[in-house]
């Protein structure tokens, strides 16, 4: 495991935003850069930490383990569902085929737990009893585990993403019943995986989200996949204790930021508050720490400035 001490000197090597030339049209995301060329695409993984929606400003080395750890898993599903990567030129980038993307985001949660407005368990404490077409039984406690994973879709086009059930995304048009059906059958598969494999290493897959993309009418599972940004983790050997006691489970993922920033007043509306270092450093070793854990390799770090050697893999790929 990396010290704190080797994690506050790489603050000085993080990649903000990249502005690389001759790669083709640039996008911005909250967190990826992506450039586009003819029948794919080039994402580089920024070390942007986004929560509620917001863009909070980095964490050192995040962007190298988000996308090693989703290359980890794409790598191990590829036989389960397919995916759209096709080369993974330096830690933090990977080449992915061009996709049209289903307009929805589907998330599966094995656990009803969470703080922000999407999640389950916010939901849950303000009355809702049918989730995106998920009854839920009364009585229900937080990050109690759930009878079978449910399926709670949101939307990815509009400003802030908005829980939709099913019926709701067909009647809007978003998405036709056969090809929802298929992605949540996708879904389903890949998160059946992902739990017994992070059982496997001590934790629990609490729940995640999937983005599904078509190449060809084939259906492909796209930009990550079980990341500490797109999923939540928990210990395993300590879960029983800790939810009987009705203590806050043991975590290792985004999560830790979103509830320092609740505990600071912050749920997506206004200005965020500024990450302290300290809080920086944390999230950075928790990220970390699940890459070693999950991939049961150990997490290298290069002292060669990030641009450019990011710079020099991507020269092959120069338009």
């Amino acid at each position: 495991m990396i010290s704190d001490d080797r994690i506050r000197a790489a603050m000085g090597n993080v990649l903000e935003r990249t502005g690389f030339r001759g790669l083709g049209k640039a996008e911005r995301g909250k967190v990826r850069d992506s450039y586009l060329q003819p029948g794919r695409r080039i994402i580089v993984t920024t070390d942007r930490i986004s929560a509620f929606d917001c863009v909070l400003g980095t964490v050192p080395l995040k962007g190298q383990v988000l996308n090693q750890i989703a290359a980890f898993w794409f790598e191990k599903t590829r036989e389960i569902v397919p995916n759209h990567i096709l080369d993974v030129p330096d830690p933090n980038v990977m080449v992915v085929k061009e996709c049209d993307q289903l307009p929805l985001e589907f998330i599966v949660r094995g656990y009803i737990t969470g703080v922000t407005k999407t999640s389950a368990w916010y939901n849950y404490q303000q009355g809702v009893r049918n989730y995106c077409g998920n009854p839920l039984p009364e009585g229900l406690r937080k990050d109690q585990k759930l009878e079978r994973p449910i399926l709670t879709p949101t939307t990815k086009l509009e400003k802030h993403d908005r829980p939709i059930g099913r019926d709701e995304a067909i009647a809007e048009g978003l998405i036709d019943a056969k090809t929802f059906d298929q992605a949540a059958e996708l879904c389903f598969r890949l998160f059946e995986f992902g739990v017994r494999q992070a059982a496997s290493r001590g934790l629990i897959l609490v729940d995640t989200k999937y983005e599904i993309g078509r190449v060809g009418g084939e259906l492909v599972v796209t930009d990550e996949i079980h990341t500490p940004d797109s999923s939540r983790y928990w210990f395993s050997d300590t879960y029983g204790r800790l939810f009987a006691e009705g203590q806050e489970q043991r975590k290792l993922d985004k999560e830790y930021v979103r509830e320092w920033l609740v505990s600071h007043g912050f749920r997506g509306e206004g200005t965020p508050p500024a990450l302290p270092d300290d809080i920086r450093v944390e999230a950075a070793g928790r990220y970390i720490q699940i890459y070693e854990l999950i991939t049961g390799r150990e997490f290298v770090v290069s002292d060669e400035p990030i641009r450019r050697r990011i710079s020099k893999a991507l020269g092959r790929y120069r338009l």
